[in-house]
């Protein structure tokens, strides 16, 4: 072979691994797949063959090599540089509040006044792992072990496709220890499981054994036929990584391609934080992994160094779990429930049993493959957990107390309420009613629409909702304004005085603004929180539905799969139709003035904060930008107007001054807020 045509293969081989790993970043870190998974499958075929032809272009890296090499004698020890410590617990929301408490005076009696920011991760039940790059390869992976030594696991870890071979960074840092979770979701273990009974195996109890065992398997070809995942949530031991907090990681994580966990926030209360979590709590179950509480962190690092830690456990983090009461019962039936979403729930109705103080009727099934997986069965005993607020679920079967052969239950194959063809979803795990004006789906839309957290109309309940769709009164939110007293007055338990005061509030309705709207019309992945970063920067709905899914995702906390939601529901026929009706309807689909962010001195410009500032935290900096009329965003880009450089500025910096973009310290800051 010539040099050039040499030159020309390994080219086509580096391009290769780089489109491989591209598509890697998209399904693992952004589930965002641009490509079908057979698509996926020809690419790393197309590498192997082109290895296989010429194996002095296979690399350590190279995505071919998670297949698995040989077997190991056996798992060597592993002494980590930086202990991983075990967590604190709390299970209450008051020894949550005295811990926050605590560690406030814990930092302003060490010197530092700087109220703390708090970050909020899910506390998966998985494996707690360390991962070791050097200058952005992998080259160890550990289990957590006694928290002063682990095992060596890195044979196995390099099967793991959501585990990066190679950090996606143009610049890697010499060497980082990150540290995260391996799991496996319930959906995956369900497919297992089918697989080891086609094979006459035994079946595995729960995805944390199952992922407990088999990172510690000598065989790497035996990990690397089972669909495990990792997740990043801390840092180990860094050099010249210049973070100088949990947020700018995770930041960093996601550039560099390590997944970290959703719903992970940082808040700059711990009321905020706790409100958030009470209300995530009740999401929890729609996960398709096992998650057993929160982990509470302080956000910036500096201030968890002062914190230090006790013999055991870091005083600046702590397990926010959720107190559990069990109780044995009886199944008596399974039913499904269809959301406004149009997901297909079964709901196990049981003997009546105390829990928690309460009398428990019901208990959530989550879906389909869950049952599938416990091997739920009507006239099974069962063991129901109630954690927090959470309404309670089926735990377990005991199977042992099963006096005799009981059907399989099979899920329905229509929909209960309108006999519509139910579909899978994509991914996998729920089964849902595709038919957007079935009945119970519109029931719940409209009880959503009127809720508290909504449009807020009371008086709204759930039985009148229920014969309001059920009359045909009321099909679209916006016929709900079109209601008349004499409409109601023949409904049970109205009357021409509660007519007449339904429709009032209803009336008044129209005015809460397009924060409240944006988040009562169920939009997928659209909450409170999501409404207002939305409406911030599109104070208008006809300002909304003229952006594009580009300027969607650039709002900052947005990003990709919110913004094709959004996007995709207002482009939308139904959602075109819902807008027309409450602007017909006379609903208010725009901010108050008095609630915008006036013109500034900021106005048209974009900026990113990094580093620590003395005089604001970050989230007190970005706010100080959007009131001065500013957009604060959270990455360095050609159309960055100016980098806010701190103390311990990193990885920003030096992209900031790759792109030309101005950088700036505090004081210039300040005089461009006008305050200088």
């Amino acid at each position: 072979m010539t040099v050039s045509a040499a030159a020309q293969v390994a080219a086509q081989a580096a391009a290769l691994r780089g489109e491989i790993r591209r598509h890697d970043r998209l399904y693992y870190v952004a589930a965002a797949p641009e490509i079908a998974d057979r698509d996926y499958d020809r690419l790393v075929s197309e590498l192997r063959e082109l290895e296989t032809r010429h194996p002095e272009l296979v690399t350590p890296d190279s995505p071919t090599q998670r297949i698995g090499d040989e077997p190991v004698e056996g798992l060597r020890p592993v002494r980590h540089s930086v202990p991983m410590m075990s967590i604190d617990n709390t299970y209450g929301v008051d020894d949550l509040e005295a811990w926050g408490r605590r560690v406030e005076k814990l930092l302003a009696d060490a010197g530092d006044e700087r109220p703390p920011e708090w970050v909020l991760e899910l506390k998966i039940d998985g494996v707690a792992v360390s991962l070791t790059y050097e200058a952005g390869r992998l080259v160890l992976g550990a289990t957590r072990g006694n928290g002063v030594t682990g095992d060596n696991i890195t044979h196995n870890v390099r099967t793991i496709h959501g585990v990066p071979l190679l950090l996606d960074l143009a610049a890697p840092p010499p060497l980082v220890e990150v540290r995260g979770e391996i799991y496996m979701t319930n959906s995956d273990l369900v497919a297992l499981n089918e697989r080891q009974a086609a094979a006459g195996l035994a079946a595995f109890a729960n995805t944390r054994n199952v992922a407990a065992g088999s990172i510690r398997l000598l065989d790497p070809r035996e990990c690397a036929a089972r669909p495990l995942k990792f997740l990043c949530h801390g840092l180990g031991n860094a050099t010249g990584l210049g973070i100088g907090s949990l947020g700018e990681l995770f930041g960093w994580a996601g550039a560099a391609g390590l997944p970290v966990a959703p719903h992970t926030k940082i808040f700059a209360s711990l009321d905020a934080l706790i409100e958030r979590g009470t209300e995530l709590i009740e999401e929890l179950h729609d996960l398709d992994f096992e998650v057993d509480g929160f982990v509470v962190k302080v956000n910036d690092f500096a201030q968890q160094q002062l914190l230090g830690s006790t013999a055991k456990s870091p005083r600046w983090a702590i397990a926010w779990k959720f107190e559990k009461f069990e109780a044995t019962t009886t199944l008596a039936e399974i039913r499904v429930q269809v959301g406004r979403g149009g997901t297909v729930t079964p709901v196990a109705y049981l003997e009546p049993v105390e829990l928690a103080g309460t009398i428990v009727r019901r208990a959530s099934l989550h879906n389909a493959d869950e049952v599938a997986r416990k091997d739920v069965r009507i006239g099974d005993v069962l063991v129901v957990e109630k954690a927090g607020k959470v309404i309670p679920h089926v735990v377990r079967v005991e199977k042992h107390l099963r006096k005799k052969q009981l059907p399989v239950w099979k899920p329905p194959t229509e929909c209960p309420e309108c006999t519509t063809p139910l579909v899978k979803d994509p991914a996998g795990v729920f089964i849902r009613c595709p038919n957007i004006d079935c009945p119970a789906r519109c029931r719940e839309r409209i009880r959503f629409f009127a809720s508290r957290g909504a449009l807020d109309i009371e008086g709204l309940g759930d039985k009148l909702v229920e014969q309001l769709v059920a009359t045909g009164l009321v099909k679209h939110y916006a016929d709900l304004y079109a209601l008349e007293p004499a409409q109601l007055e023949p409904l049970e338990r109205m009357g021409k005085k509660s007519a007449a005061a339904l429709v009032a509030e209803i009336a008044k309705s129209k005015d809460r603004g397009l924060v409240r709207v944006l988040n009562a019309l169920g939009i997928r992945h659209v909450g409170p929180r999501v409404a207002t970063l939305l409406a911030g920067r599109f104070p208008t709905i006809d300002e909304l539905t003229a952006a594009s899914e580009e300027e969607l995702a650039a709002v900052p906390e947005i990003g990709p799969a919110i913004a094709a939601s959004v996007y995709e529901w207002l482009a939308s026929a139904a959602g075109r139709h819902t807008i027309a009706g409450l602007r017909q309807a006379g609903v208010r689909l725009d901010v108050p003035e008095s609630e915008r962010v006036a013109a500034g001195p900021l106005s048209g410009k974009t900026l990113v904060v990094t580093g620590s500032l003395e005089r604001f935290t970050r989230q007190q900096a970005e706010e100080a930008i959007r009131r001065a009329g500013g957009r604060a965003s959270g990455s360095i880009s050609k159309k960055t107007d100016y980098l806010v450089a701190g103390a311990e500025a990193g990885s920003k910096l030096d992209k900031a001054t790759k792109l030309g973009v101005v950088v700036i310290d505090e004081a210039a800051f300040e005089k461009l807020l006008g305050r200088g």
